[in-house]
This record gives C-alpha cells, structure tokens and sequence, in this order.
C-alpha cells in the first residue's frame, strides 16, 4: 500500500518567500509601518512561523538591508571585472556606486531609511559590505600596479584608503544632506576621483 507522500516546504524557499512579502511591504508602506503579523498574513501562516525562520523584525530587515547591498556589490563586481584599464574601472565603479546610491534615495526613499538604520546601528550586514568593497578596490589597484599604472607599494592600505576618501558619496544620510542643501555631488565625485587617482600614482 503506497502511502501518501508529505509535502514539506523547503527551509531556504519559506525564507525566500518571507524576505519577499517584507520587501514589497517595506517599499509600499516602509519598514516602520510593517509588522510580523502583516508578513505573517500575507503569507497565511502565523506570526509564529515567522519567527520559525527569523528571530525578530529587525532580523528580516537586516536580510533586506543585504539585498540591497548585494546589487550594490554586484555593479562593482561588473565593472571591476572587465577588461578595462585599473584607473577607469576604478572611476567607472566609483561613479556608478554613487549614483545607484542617489537613485535609490530619490526612487525608492523606503529602502534608502532601511540602510540609514543598518549604517546607523552598524549591522554586520553593512560591515561585511564595506569590506566585500574595499577588497574590490584593492583588487582594481594590484591590476594596476602590475600594469604600471599606479605606483603605490601596499595595495591594502591604499584601497582603506579609497574606502575612507569615497565615504561621503557612498553613506547614505552624507549624500542626503547634500542634496537637500543643494549640493553638486557629481562634480565633487569626479573632483575626489581625480585627487584619488592621482594619488595612486595615475598621470594625467
């Protein structure tokens, strides 16, 4: 006699699906607004089941917080990835970031108050990116050691260094005060990447 087979829902899917239902809740009605219980509903289980898979609210907001730092991560990868001169991977990296950094602050302002909170309460969410980034940077500059453009000797420190130099235009509550004072960051985003550059070591 075959008995009927049970059906369970996979660990790694149930979370998928929670991070889900949050994410579309935190961008419609923000993160504050958005309680276990509204996931939990949408979902049809109980707030009990949530917390099967996470611990607390601010668990399921910091996995969101990750995902955003993920496509940020991601357009650096790309670019740095190329085949591209170190010097203009470098500019072309710095520049993008910055400027997803701005569109999700002006587009998806929900989101962007989410990553105010992860770098406000220093989340190991915003301190794995910062370092997932800087390892990025050092990886642009040792290409272009080798390739002869840049003429610093410890690749690790210069790379801090990026990290600290471009801080401005990469922490969110930075490039929001700026813009509400009106502020061209743009045209000080290349200023900063010319000093930078040039400071590895790149001739004009």
């Amino acid at each position: 006699m075959n008995r009927p087979v049970r059906t369970r829902t996979d660990p790694d899917e149930m979370r998928a699906r929670i991070l889900e239902v949050a994410e579309v809740h935190f961008r419609r009605i923000g993160y504050h607004k958005t309680s276990v219980a509204d996931i939990a509903s949408e979902l049809g289980v109980s707030p009990a089941n949530i917390y099967r898979f996470f611990p607390s609210k601010v668990a399921i907001i910091e996995s969101i917080a990750g995902r955003v730092m993920n496509e940020v991560a991601e357009i650096a990868f790309t670019i740095a990835r190329t085949s591209a001169p170190a010097s203009e991977r470098l500019n072309r990296l710095l520049t993008a970031v910055h400027q997803h950094s701005k569109t999700i602050l002006i587009g998806e302002k929900r989101m962007h108050d989410i990553i105010v909170a992860a770098v406000h309460e220093n989340w190991a969410t915003i301190t794995a990116h910062v370092e997932r980034m800087t390892s990025i940077f050092e990886a642009i500059i040792r290409d272009g050691i080798e390739a002869g453009e840049f003429k610093v000797e410890d690749p690790a420190a210069a790379a801090r260094s990026v990290k600290t130099a471009f801080t401005p235009f990469f922490h969110p509550t930075l490039i929001e005060h700026c813009l509400q004072h009106g502020e061209d960051t743009e045209a000080s985003l290349r200023e900063q990447i010319r000093f930078t550059l040039k400071a590895l070591g790149k001739s004009d």
